[in-house]
């Protein structure tokens, strides 16, 4: 067979000195034919293999005519129409590691020349395995090191991933400190302004009081503009609303800057396309162009958590996480949050921190050189982001674990939390809201429960998911709706603009819609003691329970349009406090009802338990009801569970209402699963068609691996069985074959009388054909799997030949036979990190199926399209 070392039929016997021969002396590769003999082969010949009619007549394979898109090209060549991106200055710590290495470098492996081959094609996946096994010969060649600078390297590399995480956790926080400090006195500027300094807040303008009657240094617009003491209402207003819109349209036209355009065809339609079977003499381009429309993104818009998701999942966003996003997102989000819009600041935090991860990676070669490694890391910064959001290090770990992670090995739970603990405790002593609190939010509870609250509780948590899954309903109907409107489509800045004047409009007459968002959410949850003034009658006397539940009714349902309509635009928006906040309205009037039934009937046997001849608000609390059902809502929209009652105790640091609060996420989480089974983000990640493999949900399946096998084609495939030397321009046809349909993380299998022998990812063939630098190096390249060929050639990397593209090769691709079960398919993907998978028939090759294909298939199967 082939797969034995020995000479197949019609082919010389070539012996390992001659193959390294050959790769030094281009005459001597020459020679070597496909056929048998040793005559040489002449100009014409050489032509006609290469699939040209002479010198005069050679086809130009340098761009891809047809494909919709340019060329991703990592580096620079003659075949890359693309300039190459520019090399990455080293760091202190790789010249450091240089420095304790230079003299160590033959211990080196052959493959050492490919670690600077780190950039992977937009919108393409991960290679886990390969990052894995890469980082196992780091770890290999780091061990084999005894002697005393090998030890203090091994100490240093150990130390890298604390001193990271413990960089990301202090920036993070200084981060989130800025946005603090900054909304807040931006947001009071929409009612006027400090005589005392232009960069106080009202609160820190008046310390003894925030009402302008007991306030002299704070001056509403009204007053500014006709010099006299009492203030204008509809002077007030305009203001108001005017300030209101032009933040909001300023934040959207800061957010427009980080537009970026793909082509429709990388999507995940575009899984395994026939040209071939597209009618008439239209070029690749132009059938694309009638099937796919480019799909426009903005990396600062929104909260960013969906995107995190799948960037972890081992999906290439190039520029999602960059310097240029992280400075956009906290300017475009101080200004979004100031405006007063329905939007909240604690999803983009995890956006934020995800960034701050990204680029502090580039302190450490082997974060920076190893995207598995990286998401490592990335792991960490987004749990800082909710630590740093709800004071909560506990649970922003959780929530990597259960929300945003795909891979978290138990290594990287430590360091979360250490990233954690370490963002929390900078921003408690930077201090950003002068009350000695983490956020603005956090409350103490002093008083127990009574056990007849369980069944409000237990009532609240089953409200909450129905609004939760109804939330989720709303927002995609808008979605599909209004905002496919053609207009509206093309203009989402004037979208935005006109959703700030209408919140801008109705909020300004409602006290509780105009206050932020932490603020209100505050108030709310906190409990009816100490200074009445500072709940804003939210504690109302019996008698006038019954008006401030209207009151809070009609708050409730302007809050709930204006979160659906602001939901989405583009401006950087969270919507966890949003939810948040809406839950705690509806909890506070059910509190209030029930404080108002204790207070009617005293002396009923269901309130038994209520201290004797109290007061009503002795027994009931309505702020501990409004964040029960706060979080109840939350976990309708986000699905979040575990980490969400860990949150909420923390924010409160009452162990006595753990119960209360699990109980209701657990009743809202069961009701909401049964109304909508998507998440807001599992949504929007699929109604963005990311190729995200979820691994929380186990389809039944009944088919097999043939079902979703494409038939293999001659084009998608190298075949050696007449010679190991392949011509590089039918490479590069085949390459482009894999482009043009979007697999740029493909692959090309390599058989040898139709057994599969090995497989050549297209980023390294990629990579391999653009190092063909002179016109005579670009005719025949050697494709004989590595397996067989072991030498691996010169250690040197400037006497290494390079048409001899074994190293690229992968001898051992992962393969399953045809009538293999969907469910090992399914474990093979989720846990290995396949970004394809061989098939075969009775040990033959016979298809190579793509991670797009089954993740097309199995939203299928999940919508119930097949069986």
């Amino acid at each position: 067979m082939a797969d034995d070392g020995k000479s197949m039929p019609g082919q010389r016997q070539v012996s390992e000195g001659d193959l390294r021969a050959g790769r030094r002396s281009r005459s001597h590769r020459r020679r070597l034919s496909a056929s048998s003999g040793d005559r040489d082969i002449g100009q014409d010949e050489r032509s006609s293999l290469l699939g040209g009619s002479g010198s005069g007549d050679q086809r130009d394979y340098r761009t891809v005519p047809g494909t919709p898109r340019h060329r991703l090209s990592r580096h620079h060549s003659s075949h890359s129409p693309i300039a190459s991106r520019p090399s990455r200055v080293p760091s202190f710590s790789q010249r450091l590691s240089r420095a304790l290495s230079n003299y160590d470098s033959k211990s080196r492996s052959n493959e050492s020349f490919l670690e600077d081959r780190v950039w992977y094609d937009q919108f393409t996946s991960t290679d886990w395995i390969k990052d894995s096994i890469k980082d196992a010969h780091r770890v290999k060649a780091l061990r084999a090191r005894k002697d005393f600078r090998g030890r203090v390297y091994a100490w240093f590399d150990g130390a890298q991933g604390w001193i990271l995480v413990a960089i990301i956790g202090f920036v993070t926080a200084s981060i989130a400190f800025f946005v603090d400090v900054t909304e807040n006195v931006l947001f009071d500027y929409k009612e006027g302004y400090c005589t005392n300094g232009w960069y106080f807040s009202k609160k820190k303008c008046c310390l003894s009081d925030t009402t302008n009657e007991f306030c002299p240094m704070w001056r509403t617009w009204s007053q500014a503009i006709t010099k006299s003491e009492v203030s204008t209402e509809y002077i007030d207003y305009i203001a108001y609303v005017t300030l209101t819109v032009i933040l909001a349209t300023a934040s959207s036209l800061l957010t427009m800057t980080t537009r970026t355009v793909y082509p429709g065809a990388l999507q995940i339609q575009t899984v395994d396309e026939d040209l071939s079977q597209i009618p008439g003499e239209s070029s690749a381009a132009e059938a694309k162009a009638a099937n796919y429309s480019p799909t426009v993104y903005y990396s600062a818009a929104g909260s960013g958590v969906a995107e995190v998701k799948v960037i972890l999942s081992g999906f290439v966003l190039h520029g999602y996480l960059g310097l240029k996003t992280l400075v956009v997102k906290v300017f475009a989000l101080i200004l979004s949050v100031s405006s007063g819009l329905s939007l909240g600041k604690e999803g983009p935090y995890v956006h934020i921190a995800t960034c701050v991860g990204n680029i502090a990676c580039r302190l450490f070669a082997k974060y920076n050189y190893n995207d598995g490694k990286r998401r490592e890391v990335l792991s960490a910064s987004a749990a800082s982001g909710v630590a740093v959001a709800f004071g909560a290090p506990i649970g922003g770990v959780l929530f990597s674990l259960e929300e945003v992670s795909y891979y978290f090995p138990s290594k990287t739970l430590f360091r979360t939390f250490f990233c954690c603990i370490v963002a929390a405790l900078s921003l408690k002593f930077l201090n950003p809201y002068g009350t000695n609190k983490i956020v603005l939010f956090e409350v103490r509870y002093t008083s127990d429960w009574h056990i007849f609250e369980l069944f409000v509780f237990v009532f609240l948590g089953m409200c909450g998911g129905v609004y939760g899954a109804f939330f989720i309903k709303a927002s995609k109907f808008w979605a599909t709706t209004f905002r496919r409107n053609k207009f509206i489509k093309t203009h989402p800045v004037l979208e935005l603009s006109l959703v700030a004047l209408a919140t801008g409009s109705i909020s300004y007459w409602n006290r509780y819609v105009k206050l932020a968002v932490s603020e209100l959410l505050f108030e709310l949850a906190s409990p009816c003691s100490g200074n009445p003034s500072d709940h804003s009658g939210l504690c109302p006397k019996p008698d006038e329970i019954p008006s401030t539940i209207l009151y809070l009714l009609v708050a409730l349902a302007i809050k709930s349009v204006l979160t659906v309509v602001t939901f989405g635009t583009k401006v950087p928006a969270g919507v966890y406090v949003p939810t948040m906040v809406i839950g705690g309205i509806m909890g506070h009037v059910v509190g209030l009802a029930v404080e108002y039934a204790v207070y009617k009937f005293p002396h009923s046997p269901i309130f038994a338990s209520c201290p004797v001849g109290g007061a009503p608000s002795a027994c009931v609390t309505p702020g501990v009801y409004a964040l029960v059902c706060a979080g109840a809502v939350m976990c309708g929209v986000t699905r979040l569970s575990v980490t969400l009652a860990i949150i909420l105790f923390e924010m409160t640091g009452s162990l006595d209402h753990v119960l209360p609060f699990s109980l209701a996420v657990l009743v809202s989480k069961w009701t909401a699963d049964a109304i909508e089974p998507l998440s807001i983000y599992d949504l929007l990640t699929a109604l963005n068609s990311y190729p995200y493999l979820d691994t929380k949900m186990r389809p039944v399946f009944s088919s097999q691996l043939s079902d979703i096998t494409p038939r293999p084609r001659p084009e998608r495939v190298i075949d050696i069985t007449d010679s190991v030397y392949v011509p590089a321009d039918e490479l590069r046809e085949k390459l482009q074959m894999l482009q043009a349909v979007g697999e740029l993380d493909g692959g090309l299998p390599i058989v040898r009388n139709n057994i599969l022998v090995g497989l050549i990812p297209a980023p390294d063939l990629e990579f391999a054909l653009d190092n063909l630098q002179s016109p005579e190096q670009d005719e025949l390249c050697c494709m004989e799997p590595k397996g067989e060929w072991s030498d691996g050639g010169s250690d040197d990397d400037s006497m290494r030949d390079p048409t001899y593209f074994s190293p690229y090769i992968d001898p051992a691709p992962v393969a399953l036979e045809r009538h293999s079960p969907m469910e090992l398919v399914y474990e093979c993907f989720a846990k290995l990190g396949l970004r394809y998978m061989c098939v075969l028939r009775d040990g033959q090759f016979d298809g190579v199926v793509h991670k797009k294909t089954f993740v097309k298939y199995l939203m299928e199967v999940t919508e119930g399209k097949v069986e």
